[in-house]
């Protein structure tokens, strides 16, 4: 076992997912796109569905077939367009896309017609974010477009918000002329005597600020894995669950004076011990955190010196350091600041630092059962 791994606590996926389904009392589809977030998607998705999630949720068709081949049978959206060559494996994979224009409605009805199949569709709702998503004045005729394919089923209707997350005033008003066309919208499929399916909206954000965007299903990201908005919210008890550890390798003796790692940017204003950790930025730790994160180290937060490297970084350790070769040390989560933490000290978010962290660093899994 590499002496860089992350720990992932399922354990507390499953409060996670108690807590927001104590709060809303809706259906949750759980976003596991970019390998869960960078926690490993088969596995989350696993205890995700075992916690009693309703559905999960990828970017790419090949994110959907690995859930396949992990023997996951449960439904899965795809967030985004997949390309013509890819809809026969979307098709194959039993996934459940989200369309936003007839030209893809179309090209989905003839591909499933194809495989023989019936597919699921989600019509997505372009209510302010700019991204995908049709007019909420042409939601009636999409739904009438995708429900007249005997090939297609109108499984849900969704949009998604672009400033949930905060509670400024001007935000707060924006998300609710979001939510106020998307009612629109879904009133006008309903009024042409089509089933819009489950209505979904709520992000992270809006599970947190805005409870009249529940609607059936909510999709909380971020939240789940453990981590709230960054202007606060209203489900503070969850817990991240990555902790990302690692070992010392390597211990010397320095003299005040001396220099460590690129650049020569930190020098050592005392005698001090140096530890060395077989972790860098390749593995996902953040360049920029040299010379400002803090790692547990012996019970107590020890400073990182120097430019932390591909590879490797340094810890001073202190003078009257009692920390022997092969000790382990938090570099976050756990009892250490989280990955959170870490994303405000370095100017990003949270979703950036779990991502990141690199495939070559293993993930050990505590608590599957819940």
């Amino acid at each position: 076992m590499r002496a860089t791994r992350a720990i992932i606590h399922l354990e507390r996926l499953w409060e996670n997912i108690a807590l927001v389904r104590e709060r809303t009392g809706c259906m949750i589809c759980m976003p596991v796109k970019a390998d869960a977030y960078g926690h490993g998607a088969a596995a989350v998705s696993k205890a995700a569905l075992a916690a009693g999630v309703s559905c999960l949720a990828v970017a790419t068709v090949r994110e959907g077939e690995e859930l396949r081949e992990a023997g996951i049978e449960d439904p899965v959206l795809l967030f985004s367009i997949a390309l013509p060559e890819e809809l026969p494996r979307l098709a194959a994979a039993d996934l459940e896309p989200l369309a936003a224009d007839t030209e893809y409605v179309k090209a989905l009805a003839a591909c499933a017609r194809r495989a023989g199949k019936r597919l699921s569709v989600h019509l997505k709702i372009d209510t302010g974010m700019g991204r995908i998503g049709c007019p909420p004045a042409g939601a009636a005729d999409l739904a009438a477009c995708i429900s007249g394919e005997k090939s297609l089923r109108l499984a849900g209707t969704s949009t998604h918000f672009a400033v949930s997350d905060s509670a400024e005033e001007a935000d707060l008003s924006y998300t609710g002329k979001q939510l106020a066309l998307f009612r629109e919208a879904v009133e006008s499929i309903k009024k042409r005597g089509i089933d819009p399916g489950i209505i979904h909206a709520a992000n992270t954000g809006a599970v947190s600020f805005h409870n009249d965007s529940w609607f059936n299903m909510v999709r909380p990201g971020i939240l789940l894995y453990g981590y709230v908005p960054q202007q606060g919210g209203k489900v503070p008890a969850v817990k991240p669950l990555m902790e990302l550890v690692s070992r010392i390798v390597f211990i010397k003796t320095i003299r005040r004076g001396t220099s460590v790692s690129y650049g020569r940017i930190w020098t050592a204003g005392e005698d001090t011990v140096i530890g060395t950790l077989p972790l860098g930025y390749a593995d996902g730790l953040p360049r920029s955190a040299g010379n400002k994160w803090r790692v547990l180290a012996g019970g107590e937060l020890r400073p990182l010196a120097g430019r932390i490297c591909m590879d490797q970084c340094m810890v001073d350790l202190g003078k009257h350091s009692s920390l022997k070769r092969w000790d382990q040390v938090t570099v976050f989560g756990g009892d250490a600041p989280h990955a959170g933490d870490l994303a405000a000290l370095t100017g990003t978010i949270p979703y950036e630092i779990t991502c990141n962290i690199n495939k070559r660093v293993p993930r050990i899994y505590t608590g599957e059962g819940g």
